[in-house]
Protein backbone atom coordinates (compact mmCIF):
# COMPACT_ATOMS: atom_id res chain seq x y z
CA UNK A 1 0.00 0.00 0.00
CA UNK A 2 2.93 2.43 0.75
CA UNK A 3 4.44 2.09 -2.20
CA UNK A 4 1.66 2.90 -4.33
CA UNK A 5 1.16 5.92 -2.55
CA UNK A 6 4.48 7.00 -2.64
CA UNK A 7 3.94 6.66 -6.36
CA UNK A 8 0.73 8.02 -6.62
CA UNK A 9 2.02 11.51 -4.48
CA UNK A 10 5.62 11.15 -7.65
CA UNK A 11 2.48 10.79 -10.26
CA UNK A 12 0.32 13.93 -8.66
CA UNK A 13 3.75 16.48 -8.05
CA UNK A 14 4.85 15.73 -11.90
CA UNK A 15 1.48 16.40 -13.11
CA UNK A 16 1.32 19.81 -10.74
CA UNK A 17 4.67 20.87 -11.86
CA UNK A 18 4.03 19.92 -15.10
CA UNK A 19 0.83 21.70 -15.41
CA UNK A 20 2.21 25.20 -14.04
CA UNK A 21 4.49 25.14 -16.56
CA UNK A 22 2.18 23.91 -19.64
CA UNK A 23 -0.15 26.92 -18.36
CA UNK A 24 2.64 29.31 -18.13
CA UNK A 25 3.90 28.44 -21.78
CA UNK A 26 0.42 28.49 -23.17
CA UNK A 27 -0.14 32.48 -21.89
CA UNK A 28 1.81 33.41 -25.12
CA UNK A 29 -1.39 32.86 -27.20
CA UNK A 30 -2.20 36.49 -25.24
CA UNK A 31 0.62 38.26 -27.89
CA UNK A 32 -0.66 35.73 -30.81
CA UNK A 33 -4.03 37.38 -31.85
CA UNK A 34 -3.97 35.16 -35.25
CA UNK A 35 -4.02 32.37 -33.10
CA UNK A 36 -7.18 33.09 -31.92
CA UNK A 37 -9.37 31.87 -34.53
CA UNK A 38 -7.56 28.31 -34.24
CA UNK A 39 -6.66 27.95 -30.93
CA UNK A 40 -9.41 29.18 -28.48
CA UNK A 41 -11.54 26.33 -28.44
CA UNK A 42 -13.02 26.71 -24.95
CA UNK A 43 -13.53 30.30 -25.27
CA UNK A 44 -15.35 29.26 -28.58
CA UNK A 45 -17.38 26.96 -26.49
CA UNK A 46 -17.98 29.25 -24.02
CA UNK A 47 -19.75 31.34 -26.47
CA UNK A 48 -17.13 34.47 -25.38
CA UNK A 49 -15.90 36.61 -28.34
CA UNK A 50 -12.08 37.40 -27.95
CA UNK A 51 -11.65 41.25 -28.29
CA UNK A 52 -8.38 41.37 -26.34
CA UNK A 53 -6.18 38.72 -24.87
CA UNK A 54 -7.66 39.02 -21.36
CA UNK A 55 -10.68 37.46 -22.73
CA UNK A 56 -9.41 33.78 -23.71
CA UNK A 57 -9.91 30.97 -21.42
CA UNK A 58 -7.24 29.96 -19.13
CA UNK A 59 -7.87 26.11 -20.31
CA UNK A 60 -7.06 27.62 -23.76
CA UNK A 61 -3.47 28.51 -22.64
CA UNK A 62 -2.69 24.70 -22.37
CA UNK A 63 -4.16 23.83 -25.90
CA UNK A 64 -2.14 26.47 -27.32
CA UNK A 65 1.18 24.86 -25.00
CA UNK A 66 0.03 21.69 -26.60
CA UNK A 67 -0.07 22.81 -30.31
CA UNK A 68 3.29 24.90 -29.77
CA UNK A 69 5.24 23.77 -27.02
CA UNK A 70 4.25 20.44 -26.74
CA UNK A 71 7.12 18.61 -23.99
CA UNK A 72 5.11 19.95 -20.82
CA UNK A 73 2.06 19.13 -22.02
CA UNK A 74 3.23 15.69 -22.64
CA UNK A 75 4.93 15.59 -19.76
CA UNK A 76 1.08 16.51 -18.04
CA UNK A 77 -0.44 13.39 -20.23
CA UNK A 78 2.13 11.33 -18.95
CA UNK A 79 2.15 11.77 -15.58
CA UNK A 80 -1.94 11.40 -15.70
CA UNK A 81 -1.51 7.68 -17.23
CA UNK A 82 1.04 6.88 -14.71
CA UNK A 83 -1.40 7.94 -12.29
CA UNK A 84 -4.20 5.42 -13.80
CA UNK A 85 -1.69 3.07 -13.93
CA UNK A 86 -0.87 2.81 -10.38
CA UNK A 87 -4.49 2.93 -9.23
CA UNK A 88 -4.69 -0.17 -11.87
CA UNK A 89 -2.36 -1.69 -10.25
CA UNK A 90 -4.02 -1.18 -6.79
CA UNK A 91 -7.68 -2.02 -7.95
CA UNK A 92 -6.38 -5.12 -9.54
CA UNK A 93 -4.95 -6.57 -6.12
CA UNK A 94 -8.12 -5.67 -4.48
CA UNK A 95 -10.73 -6.67 -7.75
CA UNK A 96 -9.88 -8.12 -10.81
CA UNK A 97 -13.00 -7.17 -12.18
CA UNK A 98 -13.50 -3.97 -11.43
CA UNK A 99 -9.65 -3.57 -12.72
CA UNK A 100 -11.11 -5.14 -16.46
CA UNK A 101 -13.32 -2.56 -15.89
CA UNK A 102 -11.28 0.33 -15.11
CA UNK A 103 -8.89 -0.74 -18.04
CA UNK A 104 -11.53 -1.11 -20.95
CA UNK A 105 -12.85 2.77 -19.40
CA UNK A 106 -9.15 4.09 -20.00
CA UNK A 107 -8.81 2.38 -23.35
CA UNK A 108 -12.06 4.09 -24.39
CA UNK A 109 -10.78 7.36 -23.04
CA UNK A 110 -7.62 7.41 -24.64
CA UNK A 111 -9.48 6.31 -27.68
CA UNK A 112 -11.71 9.20 -27.97
CA UNK A 113 -8.89 11.55 -27.34
CA UNK A 114 -6.25 10.27 -29.59
CA UNK A 115 -9.66 10.57 -32.35
CA UNK A 116 -9.60 14.90 -31.27
CA UNK A 117 -6.05 14.39 -32.42
CA UNK A 118 -6.59 12.41 -35.40
CA UNK A 119 -5.14 14.58 -38.68
CA UNK A 120 -3.51 17.24 -36.62
CA UNK A 121 -1.60 19.87 -38.03
CA UNK A 122 0.71 20.80 -35.87
CA UNK A 123 3.72 18.83 -34.33
CA UNK A 124 1.88 18.95 -30.77
CA UNK A 125 -1.30 17.58 -32.02
CA UNK A 126 0.85 14.63 -33.79
CA UNK A 127 2.96 13.74 -30.71
CA UNK A 128 -0.92 13.56 -28.38
CA UNK A 129 -2.09 11.85 -31.32
CA UNK A 130 0.64 9.07 -31.05
CA UNK A 131 0.83 9.00 -27.45
CA UNK A 132 -3.12 8.36 -26.92
CA UNK A 133 -3.13 5.91 -29.73
CA UNK A 134 -0.20 3.93 -28.25
CA UNK A 135 -1.70 4.22 -24.56
CA UNK A 136 -5.18 3.22 -25.90
CA UNK A 137 -4.01 -0.18 -27.63
CA UNK A 138 -1.50 -0.37 -24.34
CA UNK A 139 -4.92 -0.96 -22.22
CA UNK A 140 -6.84 -2.39 -24.79
CA UNK A 141 -4.70 -5.34 -24.91
CA UNK A 142 -4.47 -5.28 -20.81
CA UNK A 143 -7.80 -5.33 -20.98
CA UNK A 144 -8.42 -8.26 -23.37
CA UNK A 145 -5.82 -10.80 -21.98
CA UNK A 146 -7.18 -10.03 -18.55
CA UNK A 147 -10.58 -10.39 -19.67
CA UNK A 148 -9.20 -14.03 -21.60
CA UNK A 149 -7.23 -14.64 -18.42
CA UNK A 150 -10.31 -14.73 -16.36
CA UNK A 151 -12.52 -16.73 -18.88
CA UNK A 152 -9.51 -19.46 -19.12
CA UNK A 153 -10.16 -19.26 -14.78
CA UNK A 154 -13.54 -19.87 -15.36
CA UNK A 155 -13.74 -22.70 -17.58
CA UNK A 156 -11.13 -24.59 -16.03
CA UNK A 157 -13.28 -24.06 -12.08
CA UNK A 158 -16.75 -25.22 -14.34
CA UNK A 159 -14.82 -28.49 -15.61
CA UNK A 160 -13.97 -29.78 -12.53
Amino acid sequence: MFKYVIQLILGFLTLLMSTAISWYEGSGIIDNPFEWKYSTPFSQLFNNEIISGQDISQLDYFVYAAKFQPFFPTIMTVSVLYIFTVLFFFIYQLNRQLAIILSGIISCVFIVISGIFFNSSTVGGNVFFWITAVCALVFMCITISLWYKKIQCLSVSTST
